[in-house]
């Protein structure tokens, strides 16, 4: 049995909610910010979900935390060069994201439309997804497990998304145990 074959069905779907997410924001690889936003976006909330939400994490502001990533700012050496032949590099701007959304000009240049592979990091969190798993003597793995193995492969970029909202990872890792236990029991 491969270890996506314990995946319950909330932990496959926020996968692929992930690699929906890394193509919809034109990332060229999976990270572990994108699979925090896929065990966010589920339609069934599995016990990582509920542990993130009882937090007070607003799924909406990972998301966008993740989407900023990758984005390459512009440089001031840029505006100051477009200044000078009377471009306004703001302006532009402004009117890019009027025209095609906030952000229309941040989304990285590297982007691929088949698959998407995951980077070293979310391979790595996987990988301590299972370790979690088998630590705590479970059979399956839940979206619980993968934000276990996440916040245990720290630093990261779903790690760095909770700090700056100013959630504590030693708590993350307890409500989610909590919210397993309570599975356990019912």
């Amino acid at each position: 049995m491969t270890m996506f074959e314990r995946f319950t069905k909330e932990a496959r779907r926020a996968i692929v909610i992930a690699q929906e997410e890394a193509r919809t924001m034109r990332h060229d690889h999976i990270g572990t910010g994108h699979v925090l936003v896929g065990i966010l976006a589920a339609e069934e909330p599995g016990p990582g979900m509920r542990a993130l939400l009882g937090l007070g994490v607003d799924p909406a502001a990972v998301q966008r935390y993740v989407a900023r990533l990758g984005a390459e700012p512009y440089d001031d050496l840029d505006a100051d060069a477009l200044a000078t032949v009377g471009i306004d590099l703001d302006e532009v701007r402004r009117a890019a994201e009027d025209a095609f959304g906030p952000g229309a000009l941040d989304r990285p240049r590297r982007w691929q439309a088949g698959h998407i592979p995951f980077d070293a990091m979310a391979k790595k969190s996987l990988e301590l997804t299972l370790r979690e798993t088998i630590r705590r003597g479970d059979r399956e793995i839940c979206d619980a497990h993968v934000l276990l193995g996440i916040v245990r492969a720290q630093p990261n970029d779903a790690t760095s998304a909770l700090r700056a909202l100013g959630v504590d990872l030693t708590e993350v890792r307890a409500a989610v145990e909590r919210e397993l236990d309570a599975g356990q029991a019912a």
